[in-house]
């Protein structure tokens, strides 16, 4: 189904209202176009065939002309020899011809008006679809520009990511790496678990030293006073 039921619709139409509210303005451009070029077609089929009347209307009205004017010669010639029937019969064949040169003049005028109708239709029709083949091109423009800088921000975000994702690894490198290093430090160093440990070996060593000396009657050492 076309958008436009006549060739006014169109010569009428607001193409930036259908535009701009339509679901999809560029495909809807694309098929104003198609029904445009398709109905310029139309008129200039129209407009030829009108041509082509008035061309054909000449040629009869020159047929006609040419018939008439042969019609009053011999009507001339028929009361010169006296034959006045044949001339009445002559001049009626003559006005014969008069009716149909009114009428082919008659069909001409109106074939004319035709062909500069049509001209006419022939020109804000052209003015309509060349304003519809600029409002494409400038959606087709948008559309493309929009998809660049999609791309660009997509590359971009991608990019930025791909560097966080980086830097982000390398971080997490450098924490594994400290990690294993804490791990082979405390390793060397005594955990807590062990100064207890030493710290109750020192003990039991002390008790059983006193015991040691207390049975070889050696007082323990007394601390030097400063």
């Amino acid at each position: 189904m076309g958008l436009f039921s006549r060739l006014g619709d169109i010569i009428n139409s607001n193409l930036n209202a259908m535009l701009d509210g339509a679901e999809n303005p560029e495909k809807i451009a694309r098929l104003i176009i198609q029904e445009m070029e398709d109905t310029l077609v139309e008129v200039r089929t129209a407009a030829a065939r009108a041509m082509a009347d008035k061309k054909e209307m000449e040629r009869e009205i020159a047929h006609f002309t040419s018939t008439r004017d042969d019609w009053a010669a011999k009507a001339e010639l028929a009361i010169d020899k006296g034959r006045e029937d044949l001339a009445r019969g002559a001049l009626i064949a003559k006005q014969k011809c008069d009716t149909e040169i009114e009428r082919r003049h008659t069909a001409m005028k109106i074939a004319e008006e035709a062909f500069e109708r049509r001209q006419e239709d022939l020109t804000k029709l052209q003015a309509k679809l060349d304003e519809a083949k600029a409002k494409h091109r400038a959606l087709v423009m948008r559309r493309e520009a929009a998809e660049q800088r999609i791309r660009m921000r997509t590359q971009m975000y991608d990019g930025r990511a791909d560097e966080a994702i980086a830097r982000y690894a390398n971080l997490e490198r450098k924490v594994d790496e400290m990690e294993a290093y804490a791990d082979t430090i405390r390793g060397r160093e005594p955990s807590l678990e062990q100064e207890f440990a030493e710290l109750e070996q020192n003990e039991s060593i002390e008790k059983e030293l006193a015991a040691l000396k207390a049975r070889k009657g050696k007082a323990p050492a007394k601390k030097s006073e400063g």
